[in-house]
């Protein structure tokens, strides 16, 4: 019972006020900067880019999982169309699905990551970045094993 007032809560909150509390990194595509803001726990990742009325160029959210698995993504409460990269440990991109704003339907990844970076709708693609394609950057994130 508490997740779900928790998680009714997360809603309500204003875009501004999540945001201010996210740490941020830099990854790179290639000769691509990107400024991601850093989802790496239950709350944050919950949250996400709900609320959010438009987002930068080259700016995103990284969400960074415990443990690899089959990540899927939705887009309840979010206000901007977005592409998710799913990624491997090492960087390299698993695949791109692209999300409409304010839908439930489920963005999976194709094979267990514990990495996931949303982007603007069609950034991916518009810089030609595919599977297989490598981002630098997610070396401090890594948990021992």
């Amino acid at each position: 019972m508490r997740i779900f007032t928790l998680l009714a809560l997360l809603a309500l909150l204003p875009w501004p006020a999540a945001a201010q509390q996210l740490p941020r990194t830099e990854l790179s595509a290639g000769m691509y900067l990107i400024r991601a803001e850093v989802a790496d726990n239950f709350v944050t990742r919950m949250q996400g880019l709900m609320h959010r009325p438009s987002m930068g160029a080259n700016e995103g959210m990284l969400f960074v999982f415990d443990d690899a698995d089959i990540q899927c993504m939705w887009m309840k409460n979010t206000l901007i169309p977005l592409s998710v990269a799913y990624l491997a440990d090492d960087g390299s991109i698993v695949n791109v699905e692209d999300m409409k704003p304010q839908t439930e339907d489920s963005h999976c990844a194709k094979k267990p990551v514990r990495f996931a970076l949303e982007m603007n709708l069609g950034w991916f693609a518009s810089k030609g970045l595919k599977p297989g394609a490598k981002l630098r950057g997610l070396e401090k994130f890594k948990t021992p094993r």
